[in-house]
């Protein structure tokens, strides 16, 4: 597709888009995402990779993924019963277009910070 095509290309968000986008790019979702395509994890494993989050963020934001499809959650026949998240097939299709997101704020944020500064003395 060509720069031409991609502008005048329609970008529809509906609903249902912008319910998956807001559970899957939170600020929670993508540390958690970060942390289980290295590896599978515990939930307090996980607790202790995002020292910031709170235990019903946590548990919250697993069951959004889980919901979507982007992780599972594995009941371990250990003892005690232990329970391990995963990142799915589908969840990992997730890593190259969150890497290009983060690209471009990584390219753009002198741009952005400006912006913001011009934004806010007004």
């Amino acid at each position: 597709m060509t720069d031409t095509a991609a502008v005048n290309a329609e970008l529809t968000v509906d609903a249902p888009h912008r319910e998956l986008l807001d559970q899957v790019l939170d600020k929670w979702s993508l540390q958690v995402l970060n942390e289980l395509c290295e590896r599978p994890c515990r939930f307090n494993d996980l607790r202790r990779a995002i020292p910031a989050v709170t235990q019903k963020s946590l548990t919250a934001t697993l069951r959004k993924l889980e919901r979507n499809g982007i992780i599972e959650r594995i009941v371990l026949s250990t003892r005690p019963v232990a329970v391990e998240y995963r990142i799915t097939q589908l969840g990992k299709t997730l890593r190259g277009p969150v890497d290009v997101l983060l690209a471009w704020a990584a390219a753009h944020m002198l741009e952005i910070d400006s912006a913001r500064d011009r934004f806010d003395a007004l």
